[in-house]
């Protein structure tokens, strides 16, 4: 399969810049993909199509402010966008500065702090940051929220919250997991008075789900890795969703990616550790049988990813709907709920 086969056309004045003023505020493209067909919503709707015994599955990362701007020694303008905190004062970033920083040089950032830079690996730089006080704190001091490439705007307080999920937990991701912003607490709680469960994993989301595929065809791209967390608490939810009849509903890709990755050997287990779980079509879903989601970039794996669930022609029939009615696209945009098969099935 080719990359261009999951490209579609978007206005840009389609790319949403900014948060609504209410998460809920959100529209909800209802997908059934056994049909193609579609329906139009508002994101408070999704009661409607979950129903008593379903499970939905968050991710309850949370977003670093994970850009400093400084400059070398020398004086040029650096820039630092953390992909990993590798422990203790040490983290894997990208740098931008016009020379690319040598093993050794210091990066002299806002606030006087010095970092020194380790060695390249890869695409990133190993750095080490002072000791004190704590790498998550200094973030929280001096660091902006690492907005997507896309949002072609600086950081305001307003998204240390809104580019956060309500439920956001435990630090260490670089990108929202942007299907969760659509849920605010009476939401959630409504949910629960439906009879719908709730259980959560964890993944760090890294900036490479913004990266595009350079590869002509599908097959010669690589992800990204990503750690992530499923723990047993969750396996067993999952059991007991099965047990009841009940759908498993993921709440965002990053949630795919985790279950599938931890169900990877046939059965699902509890898993902690890296995945580069690539899901595309002609992929055997082991363990979702629905999404929320927002909608993706063109030609990206995420399409790819939702294209292996719902079928290509049905998603790309979606997305020139949703453009036809001009829905908000990406992290700051819309949701779209594809619909589960009856009985538990996957569609």
């Amino acid at each position: 399969m080719k990359v261009s086969d999951f490209n579609y056309d978007l206005p840009e004045r389609l790319i949403a810049s900014e948060p609504l003023r209410n998460r809920t505020d959100s529209r909800l493209l209802v997908l059934d993909p056994r049909t193609g067909d579609v329906t139009d919503r508002q994101f408070p709707a999704i009661r409607d199509y979950l129903r008593n015994g379903d499970l939905l599955v968050i991710n309850d990362t949370r977003v670093l402010p994970a850009r400093l701007h400084g400059h070398k020694a020398s004086g040029g303008a650096v820039e630092i966008l953390l992909e990993r905190l590798t422990g203790g004062p040490e983290a894997l970033a990208q740098v931008r500065a016009s020379k690319t920083p040598r093993p050794g040089s210091e990066i002299l950032l806002e606030g006087g702090i010095s970092v020194e830079v380790l060695e390249r690996a890869g695409e990133f730089f190993r750095l080490r940051f002072p000791a004190e006080p704590p790498l998550p704190q200094l973030l929280e001091r001096h660091g902006h929220m690492p907005l997507p490439p896309y949002i072609k705007r600086q950081d305001t307080d307003e998204d240390r919250e809104r580019y956060q999920t309500v439920f956001a937990d435990k630090p260490g991701a670089v990108a929202a997991p942007t299907a969760g912003l659509h849920f605010d607490g009476p939401l959630l709680a409504a949910l629960r008075s439906d009879g719908i469960e709730t259980a959560s994993l964890t993944l760090h989301v890294g900036a490479g789900t913004f990266q595009p595929v350079r590869s002509e065809t599908i097959e010669g791209h690589r992800m990204h890795a990503e750690w992530l967390s499923v723990p047993a608490s969750l396996c067993e939810a999952i059991q007991r969703t099965r047990a009841r009849g009940g759908r498993v509903i993921a709440v965002g890709t990053t949630v795919v990616r985790a279950l599938e990755a931890a169900a990877a050997q046939g059965e699902l287990a509890p898993f902690e550790g890296e995945t580069e779980i690539f899901i595309y079509p002609g992929f055997e879903f082991r363990v979702i049988d629905g999404l929320i989601t927002n909608f993706h970039l063109p030609g990206s794996t995420l399409v790819m990813l939702v294209s292996a669930l719902a079928g290509r022609e049905e998603i790309l029939g979606a997305y020139r709907h949703a453009v036809s009615e001009e829905y908000r696209f990406f992290s700051y945009g819309d949701a779209m709920l594809i619909l589960p098969g009856e009985g538990g099935e996957a569609p």
